[in-house]
């Protein structure tokens, strides 16, 4: 019964009307930010690469970066994408794009409002994200007593980094290492779990440290690796982007009509993947030694882009191109060679298209897509409790998510994925409020900075 229920408000947190709040979002800063994802996104890895930063923080702007798409790029990029083809068709990645390309303006804004409204803790950190700029965002706009409403963003937020962002990645490390090699679970866990508390242990900047380093490790081996593939099958891609583009507004490929299943797993995968709008990234952020909150905001546009336009466009073409999709060209009904979804599906599309090298790139990507992801998603979870119950709970915290990793490694449950991910889509709703509430601040904040920078050049 009480999986039931969970699933009704799962259900809903992922459903049409979130999907529809989520994108519109996007839609609604992308029109009043005049698009700044596309118009900066030059300046955004000239900003990302700069050593400019001088100012309060614990991490450097690209660390912060690293470290929200540490926690992004994760099983969704691999197990989403074919996931998102599999119940939705190629189609659905047509729509992915769409969520990332509007999810972009989300992200800036989440990043500007971090930097603005970020306090120090404490221990001398700074924290902040939405639980923050609810707070006193909300209350400096509207007045009133708004800590409610960032109390159940962290709420939300602490259960799903147990889920979704620790048990539910390590089971995914455990089960591959499990098939392709015969590791025992238990041994998974263990590594993992001492591994992470070797990393966390030691903070937001050896989390950093250990970011910045093995994220574009991780992404560079896993793109390059699809590239590889691409060239080689050059001739097949033309084909592969007619497929998205055609079933893209098409309702034969898969029942249940356009919206019931191209659009919707679509834009629910491209969420899930990137995360614009859940309010998890900007925790990171508001970490940067930044102050500019516009230019941090600028940087944190660059999530949507890097997770879902680059890593995800990489695992969709790469099924598209191996054969295993099909559509009958006569009826559009779209069949998978032997039902395949998930990590099975992209494992096989990779083993297919670069035989003795794919599937292993792809249980590569996936272990250290999945570590990254727990070591991004502790820092958010810690930083969620410490909004709730103050930093002096955060060695508590540390022992029991460290727990929960060998308890992931080799207890699978249904209910605990279902629980953590009703969480992790419950987060957008007070994100979603306190965006569209202090989207007048951002529009002028952004409007003031590029006026102060047009005049800054007229002047040298």
């Amino acid at each position: 019964m009480l999986n039931n229920i969970v699933g009704q408000i799962n259900s809903f947190a992922w459903g049409g009307f979130m999907i529809f709040c989520l994108v519109g979002t996007g839609l609604f800063l992308t029109i009043g930010l005049r698009a700044v994802q596309f118009r900066k996104l030059g300046y955004a890895f000239k900003l990302l690469f700069s050593k400019d930063h001088v100012g309060e923080g614990d991490i450097t702007p690209f660390q912060a970066l690293m470290t929200s798409l540490a926690a992004t790029i994760g099983t969704g990029n691999i197990a989403g994408v074919a996931g998102a083809i599999a119940l939705g068709g190629p189609g659905a990645v047509f729509w992915m794009w769409v969520t990332a390309a509007f999810g972009g303006a989300t992200k800036y804004a989440e990043a500007l409002l971090a930097i603005k409204y970020r306090i120090t803790n404490e221990d001398g950190q700074k924290s902040g994200g939405p639980m923050y700029y609810i707070k006193l965002g909300m209350a400096e706009r509207f007045g009133g007593n708004w800590s409610w409403l960032g109390w159940a963003f962290a709420f939300f937020g602490t259960f799903a980094a147990f889920g979704i962002g620790n048990m539910v990645q390590v089971n995914s490390i455990a089960d591959s290492l499990s098939t392709s090699v015969g590791v025992p679970t238990w041994i998974t866990g263990v590594v993992v779990a001492v591994a992470t508390a070797a990393v966390i242990l030691g903070g937001i900047q050896s989390i950093g440290k250990v970011t910045e380093k093995i994220v574009p490790f991780m992404a560079i081996v896993y793109v390059l690796g699809a590239m590889i593939i691409l060239f080689k099958n050059a001739s097949m891609i033309p084909a592969a982007f007619g497929m998205i583009f055609d079933n893209a507004f098409s309702a034969t490929a898969v029942g249940g009509g356009l919206f019931g299943t191209v659009i919707r797993y679509g834009v629910a995968r491209g969420v899930f993947s990137n995360e614009a709008g859940l309010g998890s990234a900007p925790i990171a952020h508001a970490a940067s030694t930044n102050n500019d909150p516009v230019r941090q905001g600028i940087i944190g546009s660059l999530g949507s882009f890097l997770d879902t336009l680059v890593v995800c466009s990489m695992t969709a073409l790469v099924i598209l191109i191996s054969g295993l999709v099909n559509i009958d060209a006569t009826t559009g009904v779209m069949t998978i060679t032997d039902n395949l979804s998930g990590a099975a599906l992209t494992t096989t599309a990779f083993e297919n298209a670069f035989p003795g090298v794919g599937g292993f790139l792809v249980s590569f990507g996936l272990i250290f897509f999945a570590f990254s992801t727990i070591l991004g998603w502790y820092y958010y979870g810690s930083k969620c409790l410490e909004y709730i119950a103050g930093v002096r709970v955060k060695k508590i915290f540390n022992v029991v998510f460290i727990g929960l990793i060998v308890v992931g490694a080799v207890y699978k449950s249904s209910f605990v994925w279902n629980l953590s991910d009703t969480f992790n889509g419950l987060m957008a709703i007070p994100n979603l409020i306190a965006l569209m509430a202090l989207s007048p601040l951002v529009f002028k904040m952004t409007k003031d900075y590029e006026k102060n920078d047009l005049e800054n050049r007229k002047v040298s």
